[in-house]
């Protein structure tokens, strides 16, 4: 047999028909490049129309990304039957149906987690710019995407989360309401006369102009510290991580101020430090004193 010839035969083919469907792949980008440009205006135009409406900014990401996604499905199917004459829809849904098992498995975190971007997206609770706490993380919330969810730090670092772990694990929403109730622990020395300190914390807490005053600021005794009887300091603020930390701040000063004018000690927590018993020295042997050593 002669396989040059075969392989030249094969080659020639080969270029032939690649030719010859020249045209066809042209068409073909065309087409895609027609489909950016829809899908780009017909989001922009979306954008504008959504926009005006009272719909909140993850649904309308969800609306958009869907319009996007049928925009570009259509536009393939167009440029799969331009391509390829034989192709039609039924061929591809079947040719899915036989692989859907073996997609399933491949694709199993990235179908969760696209299922689980679109029911995010749909909830009402957790919105953009919300500050959430999730598997350790806190951070406010800058972007959701069907994939995953952009979550900005306080310390200002970026984490991107699978919308899987959104879905699945608990998630603390703290600024689902405008304030928050904040608290500290305020520790005095046991000789004080309680019910003066209780007074004096709760009128410098009434000096704090962060605070929320149509709710009320609660002092208890707490419990028995090592060095202190604790009281237990609770007020509402605004929700904010910025404003929270303000408000506190301001209360822990004004607290300290309002406690050394009124002469109430601060102690400080004791501390037990252990000292190994004295040596004695004996002959040229260095020994731990016994207690009851003769």
């Amino acid at each position: 047999m002669n396989y040059i010839a075969i392989i030249t035969q094969q080659l020639e083919s080969f270029g032939a028909t690649f030719v010859a469907m020249v045209p066809q792949f042209i068409a073909g980008i065309v087409v895609l490049v027609i489909t950016w440009l829809i899908a780009k205006s017909a989001t922009r135009l979306a954008e504008k129309v959504i926009g005006k409406t009272d719909i909140r900014q993850s649904l309308q990401q969800l609306l958009e990304t869907v319009m996007r996604l049928a925009i570009w499905l259509v536009g393939l199917l167009i440029v799969a039957a331009i391509v390829f004459p034989g192709f039609t829809a039924g061929g591809i849904i079947a040719g899915l149906g036989i692989g859907a098992v073996a997609i399933g498995f491949a694709f199993q975190d990235i179908f969760e987690n696209f299922l689980a971007g679109v029911l995010i997206m749909l909830r009402e609770k957790m919105r953009i710019g919300d500050l959430i706490e999730v598997d350790g993380i806190m951070g406010k919330v800058e972007r959701i995407t069907l994939r995953e969810t952009y979550i900005r730090q306080l310390s200002n670092e970026l984490t991107l989360m699978p919308n899987a772990m959104l879905f699945k694990n608990p998630v603390k929403i703290l600024t689902d309401e405008d304030i928050r109730r904040n608290e500290v622990v305020v520790g005095v020395s046991y000789d004080t006369d309680l019910d003066l300190a209780q007074r004096v914390i709760g009128e410098a807490m009434e000096t704090v102009d962060a605070i929320v005053k149509d709710k009320p600021v609660i002092v208890y005794a707490q419990s028995f510290g090592g060095s202190s009887i604790d009281f237990l300091v609770q007020w509402y603020a605004q929700s904010a991580a910025r404003d929270l930390r303000q408000t506190k701040s301001e209360a822990i000063k004004a607290i300290k101020r309002a406690l050394d004018e009124a002469g109430i000690d601060i102690p400080f927590p004791i501390q037990t430090t252990l000292f190994p018993e004295p040596l004695r020295i004996i002959g040229n042997d260095t020994r731990q004193a016994k207690s009851g050593a003769a």
